[in-house]
């Protein structure tokens, strides 16, 4: 029901049951977002916790082809979506919705309401943490999240390039400007190691996110490895972080995963003391 005149439009409501939600985003595609959501939200669910995974990349769902999952949500009760599950978590995809190939052409009412309900209808349960993979960029999919629910806070991912880099200082900007504490910044493919001599090559760069997450102020999260097997294991549909925290490929994103963690705690920390003192 619409506000009435001269009343202010509710604000972001918290998902009843989900401890924090912790959304990913970059600046522009290709920097492996997803594949840093995607593992981030099954290596917390293999530490222990009951973890949610929201593919609001809608333009790009691959959600469901890193996960190796298929078959639609079903319908629960009265207008209730049950999320599919695998590895752990709990997920919900337009690409569950809209599988195959067929694009997904909508403006920006209909991303609004799909993020909308999403996070509304469907049945989350209690979630200690909510992993949200965004869009690239600056669009309508992230302020449409910030007015639905509250963000704990965001992680941007980008590359060591200054390509990638640019366009992930937009990023920490947008969410600035949103009021969303950022967790942090992630240099992904930050440098591969050969697997006949174990050197490491700098192929993008290296440590151009750590710079400029001390240039803005805000916690760097970690350097992932460029690793082929990463890639296999995404396009197999089992996840790398499944492998557990003793594998080579495995060993940067549960580093990056426990800095996250760490990071979120000291948020939600700051934000109790901060309703004690106002109260």
């Amino acid at each position: 029901m619409p506000p009435h005149p001269g009343q202010a439009a509710p604000g972001p409501q918290p998902l009843p049951g989900v401890d924090a939600i912790i959304a990913v985003g970059s600046g522009k595609g290709g920097v492996g977002k997803t594949t840093l959501a995607v593992n981030l939200a099954v290596a917390l669910a293999k530490m222990g916790h009951k973890v949610g995974l929201l593919d609001a990349d809608v333009y790009g769902p691959n959600v469901p082809l890193m996960l190796g999952m298929s078959g639609q949500p079903k319908m629960v009760g009265e207008n209730r979506i049950a999320p599919l599950e695998a590895f752990g978590l709990k997920v919900i995809s337009v690409g569950l919705l809209n599988p195959g190939d067929k694009p997904i052409i909508w403006r920006g009412p209909m991303l609004h309401q799909i993020i909308k309900q999403f996070l509304s209808m469907v049945e989350w349960g209690h979630l200690d943490y909510m992993v949200v993979d965004l869009p690239p960029g600056t669009g309508d999919i992230a302020l449409s999240l910030v007015q639905n629910v509250p963000l704990t806070g965001a992680v941007v991912v980008s590359t060591p390039s200054d390509v990638s880099l640019q366009d992930a200082r937009k990023a920490i900007e947008m969410f600035r400007q949103m009021k969303v504490d950022l967790v942090g910044v992630v240099e992904n493919m930050s440098y591969f190691v050969c697997p006949h001599c174990s050197h490491e090559v700098d192929i993008f760069s290296r440590g151009g996110a750590e710079n400029m997450a001390k240039q803005f102020g805000v916690a760097f999260l970690g350097n992932v490895a460029l690793d082929p097997e990463v890639r296999k294991s995404g396009d197999g549909g089992k996840p790398v972080v499944l492998e557990g925290e003793d594998s080579p490929h495995a060993k940067s994103i549960f580093e990056f995963a426990r800095k996250v963690l760490a990071r979120v705690e000291e948020i939600k920390a700051a934000e109790g003391a901060s309703v004690i003192q106002i109260q």
